[in-house]
């Protein structure tokens, strides 16, 4: 909408200026739902569910993410019970969304977890700082997953 700012020809001008005002208001208040939808449609990326650390996967908290060799079927943990209490599973939210190599599984116990490459993701109850990688080889069926 073109808004004539002369006002030479209204004999009130403070109308013509409330309506200059009410379209740039108008205009300004569009453009902030626009940005508003786009951020909360899904165009916003989420960041990955890992990163890389010193060549093997860690979680956000730099913990050190493995991969369970009995975990042969795919979109299928076995690792249930007092072993995810060992070996908690890295857990997707309601909200994530699988993308590329990384897809997400149900559990048995109805939880989301993050799988990359078709290997369901853990983390190790004994690694206690960011970067320790205590679970690598344990029972010869546990190893550092690697990108």
């Amino acid at each position: 909408m073109l808004v004539d700012l002369s006002y030479k020809d209204c004999p009130n001008n403070h109308y013509k200026k409330g309506l200059y005002l009410m379209t740039k208001m108008s205009t300004a208040f569009m453009g902030l739902m626009t940005a508003a939808a786009l951020a909360s449609s899904g165009m916003a990326f989420a960041a990955a569910p890992a990163m890389t650390t010193g060549g093997v996967l860690t979680d956000h908290k730099g913990m050190t993410l493995y991969t369970f060799d009995k975990d042969t079927s795919a979109g299928k943990s076995v690792c249930n019970d007092q072993c995810a209490t060992n070996w908690p599973p890295l857990v997707a939210q309601a909200s994530d969304k699988a993308e590329g190599d990384w897809t997400i599984i149900k559990r048995d116990d109805g939880a989301s977890q993050w799988v990359y490459k078709g290997k369901p993701l853990y983390t190790f109850k004994n690694d206690k700082a960011a970067g320790d990688k205590t679970g690598d080889g344990k029972g010869d069926v546990w190893h550092v997953a690697k990108p």
